[in-house]
């Protein structure tokens, strides 16, 4: 889900989550069926898929039940080690423009929540260079966080711009504005609306929130956990912790298709 290899003109990669690896595959919200169905349907085979900067493998193994064979590259080898094993994916620590992949060998390349790491140049002649002759590029990301129950959402959010609201990497505000503001030089492709939502009790919002690079970055700094003290502020107004709330996560998808 991610591969901090940084945006257009950075150089250098950069590991963001490694620190907070263990917490990400359990943690993190499932993207919904039906855009993995929407995007084998209109990748040109499903014979393989690359997800760059796939972080845990959220999204790869969502790909790997649809296609034959599946890549899943990230910068982060903590996060390649946490990432699930099956017979059809392989794993592997790479930075995003150098997926070692043979040219013209890849049906469809997907960027969960990762486009903003990347060196977009540099990706993007990698990903020209993989591609079938009308392949796919398809990358979103999702937005902030909403708790349905408002009372429940006010700290959150207080949380998430206050409290660790310093320590974001600056590539987040791509995630915010819907990547907008991010070339993307492809035959763009009109693309259903997708949403995330989930049903979780209190252990599962707290797991999510320490599974933030934010987090990982405040602790690095701090030496503390600023989560014990949103958990308990938010335990004394959930009520009992194994009541399931609804979460959503508003979803942006951009798809793109080489020229055939």
């Amino acid at each position: 889900m991610h591969n901090d290899a940084g945006t257009k003109g950075e150089d250098k990669p950069r590991d963001h989550f490694s620190a907070v690896a263990k917490g990400y595959f359990a943690f993190r919200p499932r993207y919904p069926a039906q855009m993995f169905d929407f995007l084998a349907r209109t990748a040109p085979g499903r014979s393989f898929a690359w997800d760059c900067g796939c972080g845990s493998g959220q999204a790869t193994t969502d790909l790997a039940a649809r296609f034959d064979r599946v890549l899943g590259s990230d910068l982060a080898a903590a996060q390649i080690e946490a990432a699930p094993r099956a017979a059809n994916i392989e794993w592997r620590v790479a930075d995003a423009p150098d997926s070692g992949l043979p040219d013209a060998s890849v049906d469809l390349i997907t960027a969960a929540q990762a486009l903003h790491w990347f060196n977009l140049d540099a990706f993007y002649a990698e990903v020209r260079r993989v591609l079938v002759p009308g392949g796919i590029l398809a990358a979103w990301s999702y937005g902030i966080v909403q708790v349905a129950d408002e009372v429940i959402d006010a700290p959150v959010q207080h949380f998430r711009t206050v409290t660790v609201g310093p320590f974001w990497p600056a590539e987040r505000r791509h995630v915010e504005n819907g990547y907008r503001d991010l070339p993307f030089p492809f035959e763009e492709m009109d693309a259903p609306a997708f949403a995330m939502e989930a049903e979780w009790d209190l252990p599962q919002l707290l797991g999510y929130v320490r599974s933030w690079s934010s987090v990982g970055r405040y602790i690095a700094r701090h030496g503390a956990d600023p989560v014990s003290p949103l958990a308990d502020e938010l335990l004394a107004l959930w009520g009992e912790p194994s009541t399931r709330r609804t979460v959503r996560w508003p979803l942006t998808l951009r798809i793109g298709r080489v020229p055939a």
